[in-house]
């Protein structure tokens, strides 16, 4: 019986700081989950066994450990961000074996904070697509092994929902966070831009990439969030009933939202409209132009991430989506498509404070070789599924992913909480209200 698997980053901290338990039992309990359940999942690349167990014992001696905010939590973190004495290979057989130098600045803040790097976590080649699979592994979603995890922090998404870690690192360039998690069953926030440093691939997907936490609660998030972020996310002054919009409608013309995720999105605003906040229906004004828009983005950056690799060793999905990016990429780096969306969607926002969506149109696609199938086919299982996390990548303002309700299967449904830029802690407030009047189970029942 193991005494810190399952329980929550802030209460390992706690523990740890007062010498309630000791780094290396907990690092060793979840090692040995891993062990255990990471053949049916596929969440990790690469457990860092042995390495984890000595820097466990590293934060032990650490003479600030009775501050470390993270002080031996367990920390899995996504196989596109550096960690120091690993290769970072990005779901790719196109990138190099060759150990990192350094950590990434987000790996060395956890790590300066106390948590303990236990290993990097699957994900589609070059992080492209919504479903987690290729030549480095498949991850599952502990709720149902046979739906895909989400992408692409799929395999970050696995590790925290089957409670192999409390807390995870991922990124989200077009909804890569969210996406997973609202498959899953977990919270967490794309902060919104210049908020928690980038370094996401060769230029962050033109500035629309941001690394952020996944957990199994709101306090989670938000301690891990304070890590990350450059300044403090504060919380906004109480000013009177919150406003908040909730829309159902797909942004994407023809794309529908099924059933069970228009419930959790009721579900969501009927509980907030009883807490007594001011919910309204009403859609944002999406442009038809945005699933072009989109599409420029998606695979423009992906010919930026993908120009200095051998084509030859790329799946024939990823050649494909980087050669149409190639076309676009001028007209993206000029920004002028996102700076349009923006202008047009902040009077909606003047109206509103957040703005309150399913987080998903459907649930994830069979865990099946996407990698080995046709772009187009990969393209609209994605678009079909995940239409609702995009525009918010493109604006560059902060969104979450939030557990509300369930499928027929049992598995979690979700809602995406959205807000004007700087809005991160306000998010966080509604998030954890919904955690309040809509508890969720934490993870999945794989024991």
């Amino acid at each position: 019986m193991t005494e810190w698997v399952g329980r929550t980053a802030v209460e390992i901290a706690a523990a740890v700081r007062e010498k309630r338990a000791e780094p290396r039992a907990v690092v060793a309990e979840h090692l040995a989950r891993i062990a255990r359940l990471d053949g049916r999942i596929g969440a990790f690349r690469v457990v860092r066994a042995r390495a984890a167990l000595a820097e466990a014992d590293e934060v032990a001696v650490r003479g600030d450990r009775d501050r470390l905010p993270l002080a031996g939590v367990p920390v899995a973190v996504k196989d596109n961000l550096a960690v120091r004495g690993e290769s970072t290979r990005v779901g790719s057989a196109a990138t190099p074996d060759v150990p990192a130098g350094a950590d990434h600045v987000t790996v060395a803040r956890l790590r300066a904070a106390g948590a303990v790097v236990v290993g990097l976590t699957n994900v589609p080649e070059l992080c492209v697509f919504g479903t987690t699979e290729g030549v480095h592994g498949t991850a599952r979603n502990p709720w149902d092994t046979s739906r895909t995890a989400g992408g692409s922090s799929g395999g970050s998404a696995a590790a925290v929902a089957a409670a192999m870690v409390p807390v995870a690192l991922g990124n989200d360039g077009m909804g890569s966070l969210r996406i997973p998690a609202a498959n899953c069953g977990l919270v967490t926030v794309k902060p919104g831009h210049g908020v928690v440093p980038a370094g996401i691939g060769d230029g962050d997907w033109f500035g629309m990439s941001e690394n952020g936490p996944l957990a199994t609660t709101v306090e989670d998030v938000r301690l891990m969030l304070s890590v990350l972020a450059d300044t403090e996310v504060a919380p906004p002054p109480e000013s009177g009933a919150l406003r908040i919009a909730v829309s159902v409608r797909s942004p994407l013309a023809g794309v529908t939202v099924t059933g069970p995720y228009v419930a959790a999105a009721r579900e969501a605003a009927g509980a907030l409209t009883r807490a007594g906040y001011q919910v309204r229906r009403a859609d944002p004004p999406y442009p038809l132009s945005l699933g072009v828009t989109s599409l420029a983005h998606w695979t423009a950056g992906t010919a930026v991430d993908a120009r200095s690799l051998d084509a030859r060793l790329l799946t024939r999905r990823t050649r494909v989506h980087a050669a149409l990016g190639r076309r676009f990429l001028t007209g993206v780096r000029g920004g002028t498509a996102r700076a349009a969306l923006r202008r047009r969607l902040e009077p909606f926002f003047a109206e509103y404070d957040v703005l309150l969506t399913p987080a998903l149109a459907r649930r994830s696609p069979r865990s099946a070789p996407w990698h080995e199938r046709g772009w187009l086919r990969n393209v609209l299982a994605n678009t079909n599924y995940s239409p609702l996390t995009p525009p918010w990548n493109l604006t560059g303002w902060p969104a979450m992913a939030v557990p509300v309700g369930t499928l027929p299967s049992g598995a979690p449904t979700a809602v995406q909480l959205v807000g004007l830029p700087g809005s991160e802690a306000l998010l966080l407030r509604v998030a954890e209200r919904l955690q309040e009047l809509r508890p969720w189970r934490r993870t999945a029942p794989l024991d």
